[in-house]
């Protein structure tokens, strides 16, 4: 399990109206090797309004049809609820996701 991995959760939440949610891992790496029982996730939805803060993803990455990172969205999940492993992102589409969630947490970017 590493940053940027997709897994299938199945129903994540009970406000969640689908039986399943693709999540990507956006911990960092030393809390996904750590004991710590769960991981920041951003969920991936079928719908892109375009912002900033989420980033478009698809087949490339292992999903079914063209989806988006909501970065707005994050959750913590427990480590043991990402088993279905779905893909994972390109260093390109990590540098995307990087400042979505720069974006989404309004960290100042190294230039600001």
């Amino acid at each position: 399990m590493k940053r940027g991995d997709l897994y299938r959760v199945a129903k994540p939440s009970a406000r969640d109206p689908r039986k399943f949610r693709v999540f990507v891992v956006v911990s960092r790496p030393v809390l996904i090797e750590s004991n710590f029982s769960t991981l920041i996730c951003a969920p991936v939805y079928s719908v892109h309004h375009g912002l900033s803060t989420q980033v478009p993803v698809g087949v490339r990455e292992g999903l079914k049809h063209d989806s988006s990172i909501h970065c707005d969205e994050l959750v913590s999940l427990p480590k043991s609820a990402l088993t279905n492993y779905v893909g994972t992102l390109s260093p390109e589409k990590m540098e995307v996701l990087n400042e979505a969630l720069r974006i989404a947490l309004d960290i100042p970017g190294s230039g600001s």
